[in-house]
């Protein structure tokens, strides 16, 4: 799969595809449906697909104080998309430049011109161009005198409801790990590369291995039953706090993960941690011993949860 990172990467050899658009936050069931939908209709057209996706998100950029939080990082969406079919990604820079093209001008210059778009698949209530004035209808018009078809995106419904991004996000805030899984279609994950903390774990006994989650807001917090799958087969079991560590005046949101009976040490390494089941809230505790206290009891209660999973 070739990333195509800005609309000026784009080369005469990216022309001629079927393509679709959005920001596929978790590639979700929703997402994968579309998916199947964009290689059945290249296949049927003898053409190479390509996803549209912006970098910031839309309402990052417009919003950044209320946009909701990311499920999947780019590079985390990427990895995802591995799993399909798919030739192309055109990662377009969303910024005020960006925003201000009108429809038209987004229609010309990356549909007709940058990918020479033959299909396009997008969901009903796509809009685009500046105050968001394109939809479905004006892409189908354009199709009409530029020679591409536009078909609109088939929905999975789980449940009697549509899978989306927003409905996935609302189980990880609840801590249903299982109903997120469902709608997924796998395990919710975060990756990272392993850095330096402040050794304060390794202090109390428990050392962890620290993980920037490069986002301002993350869809979970709280503590963990873990899986961290990167350093061989199988994955190590451990356990793992999301937060900004209020016993010890925290303030940066990030990731730490104690793996049991572990000792090696993996610092840059690049890994995957696999959200099993959660085990309680993150809290503030007036001692460091009350806190090495409950973190026994957490590595206690995720070994026994995670012996008994399949």
């Amino acid at each position: 799969m070739e990333l195509i990172r800005n609309f000026a990467q784009l080369r005469p050899r990216h022309r001629g595809c079927v393509a679709t658009i959005g920001n596929f936050d978790g590639v979700h069931r929703g997402h994968q449906t579309v998916l199947q939908q964009l290689v059945s209709q290249a296949q049927k057209l003898q053409l190479p697909t390509t996803i549209i996706i912006f970098e910031p998100q839309p309402q990052e950029f417009f919003s950044p104080e209320t946009a909701p939080a990311r499920l999947t990082r780019l590079r985390e969406k990427l990895q995802a998309m591995t799993r399909y079919a798919i030739d192309r990604v055109l990662c377009l820079r969303f910024n005020a430049n960006f925003a201000a093209w009108t429809a038209e001008e987004f229609i010309q210059r990356v549909l007709v011109h940058g990918l020479g778009v033959q299909h396009l698949v997008v969901g009903d209530d796509f809009r685009f161009g500046h105050c968001r004035e394109g939809h479905f209808m004006t892409l189908q018009q354009a199709g009409q005198h530029q020679g591409f078809t536009v078909e609109k995106w088939q929905t999975f419904i789980l449940e009697g409801t549509r899978v989306s991004s927003t409905r996935i996000r609302d189980a990880l805030t609840c801590g249903n790990l299982q109903t997120a899984k469902e709608l997924l279609g796998r395990p919710y994950t975060l990756c990272g590369r392993v850095t330096h903390g402040q050794q304060r774990g390794q202090r109390l006994g428990f050392p962890t291995a620290n993980l920037p989650l490069q986002r301002r807001v993350s869809p979970l917090s709280g503590v963990f039953a873990v899986l961290l799958h990167g350093l061989g087969n199988p994955p190590r079991p451990g356990v793992a706090n999301i937060g900004t560590r209020p016993t010890v005046d925290g303030h940066h949101l990030v990731l730490e993960v104690h793996l049991f009976d572990f000792k090696d040490s993996i610092y840059g390494r690049q890994v995957e941690v696999e959200f099993v089941q959660k085990l309680r809230e993150e809290k503030r505790f007036n001692t460091l011993f009350d806190l090495t206290q409950q973190i026994q009891q957490d590595v206690f209660l995720a070994k026994k949860i995670l012996q008994e999973t399949p």
